[in-house]
C-alpha cells in the first residue's frame, strides 16, 4: 500500500486520485444490486397500479395508460426505475460480462433502452378513447425503440454467454427467455387492433421482459460477487 501510494505520488496523481478510483470501482460493483432494486420497484409499481386502476381493464389497456390520470405518477416513477434498471444492468455488463463485440453490443443496446424509456415516462399515451396528441406520438415511438433495443440486446447476450467461460451456464436459460420474448412480441404485435386483447398481450410481454432483466441481474450479481471473494 504504501509502495502504491509513493508510485501515485510520484507520478503526479496522489492518494485523492487513487481513493476516487476506490470509489468508482465500489460503485461499479454496486450496479447489479441496484439494477436489481430499480427492477423490483417498477413489478411493485406495477402491481399497485391494478389495485389502484381497477376501471383500467387488462384486456384493453396497456400498462402504460396508468401514467394517466390522478395516480399517475406512480407508473411514470416506474417506468423511470426502469430505465435506471437497464441503465444499472449496462453498466454491470460492460464490467463483468463477456467481452466479445455481441456483450458489448447487448450491453450498449440496453443503454438505448435506457434513454427510450426516460422519454416513455417524460411523453405520456394517448388512451385509445382520447384524441391524438403530439405527447402521445412520442411515447408511441420511444415504445418501438424500447422494444426494438430490448428483444435485439436479449438475443445478443444470450448468444454472447456461450463464449464466456463465465456465462456460459447462463446461455441456455437466456435464450429460453429471449425466445419467449421474441414470441411475446409477436403475439403483442398480432393483437394491437380494436377487440383484440392487447391488454393481455402488452403483460404477457412485460411479466417475460422483467423476468429476462431480474435474472441477469441476478446472475450478474452472483458473478460480480465471485469476483469481489477473490480479488480480496
Amino acid at each position: 500500500m504504501a509502495e502504491g501510494a509513493q508510485f501515485f505520488g510520484a507520478t503526479g496523481f496522489g492518494e485523492p486520485h487513487y481513493e476516487r478510483i476506490i470509489v468508482v470501482r465500489r460503485a461499479l460493483s454496486a450496479a447489479p444490486s441496484a439494477a436489481l432494486g430499480f427492477f423490483v420497484y417498477f413489478v411493485a409499481a406495477l402491481l399497485l397500479m391494478h389495485v389502484l386502476r381497477p376501471d383500467y381493464t387488462i384486456v384493453d389497456h396497456m400498462i402504460s395508460d396508468y401514467a394517466v390520470g390522478p395516480p399517475g405518477w406512480i407508473m411514470t416513477t416506474a417506468f423511470l426505475s426502469l430505465a435506471l434498471g437497464c441503465l444499472a444492468l449496462a453498466t454491470g455488463m460492460f464490467r463483468d460480462g463477456p467481452k466479445s463485440w455481441l456483450g458489448r453490443a447487448g450491453a450498449s443496446l440496453l443503454i438505448v433502452a435506457f434513454v427510450g424509456l426516460i422519454v416513455t415516462a417524460l411523453f405520456p399515451t394517448d388512451l385509445e378513447t382520447a384524441p391524438t396528441t403530439r405527447t402521445g406520438n412520442i411515447h408511441t415511438i420511444s415504445f418501438l425503440v424500447n422494444v426494438a433495443g430490448i428483444l435485439v440486446s436479449t438475443l445478443c447476450l444470450a448468444f454472447s454467454y456461450g463464449g464466456s467461460a463465465d456465462w456460459r451456464d447462463r446461455r441456455g436459460p437466456a435464450l429460453f427467455l429471449a425466445v419467449l420474448l421474441v414470441l411475446a412480441f409477436v403475439g403483442q404485435f398480432l393483437t394491437l387492433h380494436r377487440g383484440a386483447p392487447y391488454g393481455v398481450a402488452n403483460r404477457l410481454f412485460v411479466t417475460i421482459l422483467m423476468a429476462w432483466l431480474l435474472a441477469n441481474s441476478l446472475w450478474l450479481k452472483r458473478l460480480a460477487n465471485g469476483r469481489r471473494r477473490l480479488e480480496s
